[in-house]
């Protein structure tokens, strides 16, 4: 089995609202009203975040999609900070707190988000600053292990706070919000009935704060929340105003549980390790000097098994990307002992992260509309996960095979100097796209001549017409096309009036 192991880089599963039968099994869930000490630390430590999100139409990239609304509850912080998850605030284009008992609101303001992590910190907007004044700060619970008593923290419609208990099952690695991202989650078991349209919600231990609750199955009565030690770590990473980010390693590798694998590689029975069978160009794992070949037999003085997993003190059996992503710094130094050509040795990583924007095809994008350009109607665009994504559920099979390769496999476009895939997306009807109006999904390779390595280029291309007449080459059929530059410009300007821009390069 081959593993995409980005270390920084499970759709995320919405909190299901239980059917009215099941609501009714888990009426008796306890309120916290006829608890005045508990009451008294709910309605002082979490605030309601309400969020206007607005995302860009993708297919139409100078254009934006319907807005819509999230709410959810945030735990109030250290500072007069609010903590939520980062989904709440994605694309957000207005943020407010709200106290649950009366109403009262205020404008808010992101001071830092991770998407990857799925958490961001928010703060009252200048002129509200003191609107958390008298909130009790929650601090952050950092040892909560299987067995442990948890609740969940709800508001009814009317203010009235609510608790559920639910006991931690386990600990494991997993996506909250994006695909591919893993982080330490906790499993708890336990009824759980969904209240007053939150998103997300406190998990709270012995008054601290443990979590945030990201799903929930009515089915399984399962809940997962994302952990106190990745909170603090994104907590204790942005304190100083300059956000880093989880580090990542950069590797894809294989499961070494086939005997004959095992022995081709000269691995002993009782020896665990995984090979890897991908380096990302300019990551922590190729600039430290991994290689494609290497066993990976432990990271710092945890042995890995033959499935990639290491053994955990508090939550036993986790994956080696924990020992990364959850315990790591970005700056940090870890030694990974390795097994190569039949040798053992140490080798140092210094770990880092990639942007998003480091990726040849962007593997998230947020807050900003796509990169894109319109050429007489030819709509030219840098290719993004996202957009594959578009394709449906099963988009990884529906979309076009070559855009699937350079998401899984961009050395080969890498290799060629290619920064970013600009694809010809889609062709708006026009007097200079005639016969070219069914043309689309195609790879631009030259335009006048010139390389595309992105979109930047692209604009500097068509700055440069040759007698008059754009050239634009493609990876496949039709392979080259021409437009009149004269007739594309005049087009431009009519587009330009009509959508508001023709292009937007940042």
């Amino acid at each position: 089995m081959k593993i995409r192991f980005f270390l920084a880089l499970a759709p995320f599963l919405l909190v299901s609202v239980l059917p009215a039968q099941e609501a009714t099994a888990v009426a008796a869930t306890p309120a916290l009203a006829g608890d005045v000490g508990a009451a008294r630390t709910a309605l002082t430590s979490i605030v309601r975040v309400n969020a206007t999100r607005q995302a860009y139409n993708l297919t139409q990239p100078w254009d934006k999609l319907a807005p819509d609304e999230r709410r959810g509850l945030g735990a109030v912080l250290e500072g007069g900070k609010v903590l939520v998850t980062g989904e709440i605030v994605a694309n957000a284009t207005y943020i407010e707190l709200e106290m649950p008992d009366d109403g009262r609101k205020a404008t808010a303001e992101v001071i830092a988000v991770d998407y990857e992590a799925n958490l961001a910190l928010l703060k009252p907007a200048e002129g509200a600053k003191d609107f958390l004044a008298g909130l009790l700060p929650l601090d952050i619970a950092t040892d909560v292990k299987p067995g442990d008593n948890l609740d969940i923290w709800q508001f009814e419609a009317n203010g009235t706070p609510v608790s559920t208990p639910v006991v931690v099952s386990k600990g494991d690695t997993g996506g909250s919000f994006l695909p591919d991202y893993q982080f330490l989650n906790y499993e708890a078991a336990g009824p759980l009935r969904y209240r007053a349209g939150s998103f997300t919600l406190p998990v709270v231990k012995d008054g601290k704060l443990a979590g945030l609750l990201i799903s929930y199955s009515s089915k399984e009565q399962i809940s997962r929340m994302l952990p106190g030690p990745v909170i603090q770590h994104f907590l204790r990473d942005q304190a100083d105003g300059a956000y880093e980010g989880f580090p990542t390693l950069g590797i894809s590798f294989a499961q070494t549980l086939d005997e004959q694998f095992r022995k081709y590689l000269g691995l002993g029975d009782n020896e665990g390790g995984v090979y890897v069978t991908e380096v990302t160009k300019g990551s922590s794992a190729d600039t430290s000097g991994l290689k494609v070949g290497d066993v990976i037999l432990e990271i710092g003085g945890n042995a890995i098994d033959q499935r990639g997993n290491y053994v955990d003190p508090v939550f036993g059996k986790l994956s080696m990307s924990n020992l990364v992503r959850g315990e790591a710094s970005v700056g940090d130094k870890i030694v990974f002992k390795v097994q190569r050509e039949g040798k053992k040795s140490d080798i140092e990583v210094t770990l880092t992260r990639r942007e998003p924007e480091d990726y040849l095809v962007d593997p998230y994008m947020f807050d900003r509309g796509p990169r894109y350009q319109i050429l007489g109607g030819l709509v030219f665009q840098e290719l993004t996960r996202p957009f594959l994504q578009l394709y449906g559920d099963k988009w990884e099979s529906r979309a076009p095979i070559k855009y699937i390769q350079a998401l899984s496999y961009p050395e080969e476009f890498e290799k060629a100097g290619r920064r970013k895939l600009v694809v010809l997306m889609r062709v708006v009807p026009t007097p200079a796209t005639l016969g070219y109006e069914r043309l689309n999904s195609l790879i631009v390779t030259k335009v006048n001549n010139r390389e595309i390595n992105d979109i930047k280029d692209l604009d500097e291309a068509i700055k440069h017409p040759i007698d008059g007449i754009h050239r634009v080459e493609f990876d496949e059929f039709p392979k080259l096309i021409f437009l009149d530059a004269a007739t594309t410009s005049a087009i431009d300007a009519q587009i330009g009036q009509r959508f508001g821009e023709t292009k937007r390069l940042e």
